[in-house]
């Protein structure tokens, strides 16, 4: 019976002719292994190079800042064609019988929701009868067609990722494997603590939450696909042979660990975000309706909002900075009074240690003030706890937090 593997090589893994020669040797290490693979890639380039996505958005919105999102998706689809056309040719120079695919060859279909689409379906026939005959398919990531009239759709961020991991569940592979430019899925970014370790096991839900919270590691909707069709993903990096990381809720394997393991286990890692603008909008204690007005008028404007906290006296909660003019105005057209915190960020610990431990939030607040950060607001769940700060204040509190949870 076929193995089948789904290998997902982002844009620096095929940037340059070495890189590809590192693509190359995973790819063949995997059929040496007996698996037949399915190759995903990223576009390669960033502005300024003259394929990168960015500088053929630049030149379409010079054109016409306007342009139909039909027309932006069409072009967005280019750069993941030309890396799935390049690391093809190296594949086949070399002696292996690849094929490229765009993403709708690889039978992916989608809704119409340009920019953003959901995958609605995967029509395997043409890469399982491609897999039969000894093809390796490179297939464009972040990309499908719509049902009705084959038009080019991009998933939105990360939508490599998820192309790699709807392939995988579609394909029933053995496991999908995300390559990048680290060793795998570190407790809290590098750059920030220099002493971060990678995971060698790690629960979906728990990357779930580091993505969410801004851990730049795996999409959460490739997750949350991986989760239901309950499909290892394993992140590590192209130029090592290093293990990297298992994200799975298999126990009985050991790719999450023992159980005696899990339940000494306070946290898995911390991940941070900014760009963010925190508002504390006064209400009329005796008007019961007000917070739903505050958060109904919001919406309305079409703005997203998070980190909520609903009082009798107040409504807290934050938005990216883009939308903050936008929603003064909204505040200031409802006849609101409110303070706007600008330049914030936000920190979340993501526990691996879960109901029935006390004190998780007394070490929270005990390493942040420790360094004289102030807590603007807190938001916690079952299996997270994070607090809106200053954001100059973000890499402080990264390296506190990863040192009081002991990672």
């Amino acid at each position: 019976m076929m193995k089948i593997i789904v290998q997902k090589f982002g844009g620096t893994s095929v940037s340059t002719l070495e890189n590809r020669k590192a693509v190359l040797h995973k790819v063949q290490q995997a059929m040496q292994n007996g698996y037949s693979p399915v190759v995903v890639v990223s576009a390669m380039g960033r502005r300024g190079d003259a394929y990168a996505t960015d500088t053929l958005i630049d030149t379409l919105k010079a054109e016409n800042p306007s342009v139909h999102n039909r027309e932006m998706d069409m072009l967005m689809c280019c750069g993941e064609l030309i890396s799935s056309c390049v690391m093809t040719a190296h594949l086949q120079q070399n002696g292996i019988k690849a094929i490229a695919l765009t993403g709708g060859q690889a039978g992916i279909v989608t809704d119409s929701e340009y920019g953003a689409a959901r995958i609605k379906n995967i029509k395997t026939s043409n890469l399982f009868r491609l897999l039969e005959d000894g093809f390796v398919p490179v297939v464009c990531g972040f990309q499908g067609v719509t049902e009705n009239n084959g038009n080019f759709t991009t998933l939105g961020r990360g939508g490599s990722d998820t192309t790699a991991a709807a392939l995988g569940a579609a394909l029933h592979a053995e496991c999908v494997e995300i390559y990048t430019d680290v060793n795998g899925i570190m407790t809290a970014d590098p750059r920030i603590v220099k002493n971060a370790s990678t995971l060698e096991n790690v629960s979906y839900q728990d990357v779930q939450q580091m993505a969410i919270n801004g851990a730049k590691v795996i999409h959460p909707r490739a997750v949350e696909i991986a989760m239901s069709s309950n499909i290892p993903l394993v992140v590590k990096s192209t130029f090592t042979d290093e293990a990297g990381t298992v994200i799975s809720n298999d126990r009985a394997n050991g790719n999450i660990g023992s159980d005696v393991e899990m339940s000494n286990k306070i946290a898995s890692g911390i991940a941070n975000m900014g760009n963010l603008v925190q508002f504390r909008v006064t209400l009329n204690v005796k008007d019961g309706a007000a917070g739903q007005k505050v958060f109904q008028d919001i919406a309305n404007a079409g703005i997203s909002v998070s980190f909520l906290n609903l009082s009798e006296k107040e409504a807290m909660f934050a938005t990216f900075n883009d939308d903050a003019d936008k929603t003064c105005k909204v505040l200031d057209a409802s006849g609101f009074e409110y303070v706007c915190n600008r330049n914030c960020g936000k920190v979340t610990v993501i526990l691996a240690a879960r109901r029935g431990m006390y004190g998780l939030m007394a070490s929270f607040v005990t390493a942040l003030s420790s360094e004289g950060i102030a807590i603007l607001q807190t938001v916690d769940s079952d299996n997270t706890i994070s607090a809106i700060i200053k954001e100059e204040n973000i890499e402080k509190a990264v390296r506190a937090l990863h040192k009081e949870f002991k990672l």
